[in-house]
């Protein structure tokens, strides 16, 4: 009886610390994108390419693709300003676990497990500008295929950093109906190699 209830306790204590730590996560990150539309640009762009995919005219699906150029200018420079902001934090604030589960203050006690994500913002907003400027001519269709693909991994990138890396994948399917592995796999080159090199570095 009381071995359970010393369990009982530690893990109240565990819940009641992840809290907190995951609430000073979403505060910084929270005060970076407060003056900011990237979420309305994202859903805008999302919800929009899905429209302008399903048009059956394609005159008039090349009408649609032209009204979105605002939207994906104006995501790709409110995410190099994300980047920018988050990149004047301290270090000790912005690192992130490898591992799925969210374990509080890793960052202090065992940084070698850890990744900056200052550095994982940056390369969202240089894969995010390449897409927009599309200096490899895609298709209007292959370009939205691949922003959305860009864009969903950012939003993952910022759950992992508030919550943790499996809340992370689970809200990406929840979302949008696809895993993480796939939409890896859909982002540009550059972008899935600068993610791994990120995600494998020390």
């Amino acid at each position: 009886m009381e071995i359970a209830f010393v369990i009982v306790v530690l893990v109240l204590a565990w819940m009641v610390v992840r809290a907190r730590y995951q609430a000073q996560r979403i505060v910084l990150l929270g005060k970076h994108l407060s003056g900011l539309q990237v979420e309305r640009h994202m859903e805008t762009l999302t919800q929009g390419y899905l429209r302008a995919i399903r048009e059956k005219d394609v005159n008039r699906q090349n009408q649609i693709w032209e009204t979105f150029a605002a939207s994906e200018c104006g995501v790709a420079g409110q995410i190099e300003r994300l980047a920018e902001a988050v990149a004047r934090e301290p270090q000790e604030h912005t690192r992130i676990a490898r591992w799925a589960m969210c374990v509080p203050y890793v960052e202090r006690f065992l940084p070698a497990v850890t990744r900056d994500f200052r550095q994982l913002l940056r390369l969202h907003a240089q894969g995010v500008r390449e897409i927009v400027e599309n200096p490899s001519g895609l298709s209007p269709k292959d370009r939205a295929y691949q922003l959305s693909a860009e864009l969903f991994l950012l939003q993952h990138s910022c759950h992992w950093f508030c919550k943790s890396r499996a809340v992370a994948d689970a809200r990406l399917i929840a979302r949008h109906q696809v895993d993480h592995g796939k939409v890896l796999a859909s982002v540009s080159e550059r972008t899935r190699n600068a993610y791994l090199h990120w995600l494998g570095s020390t």
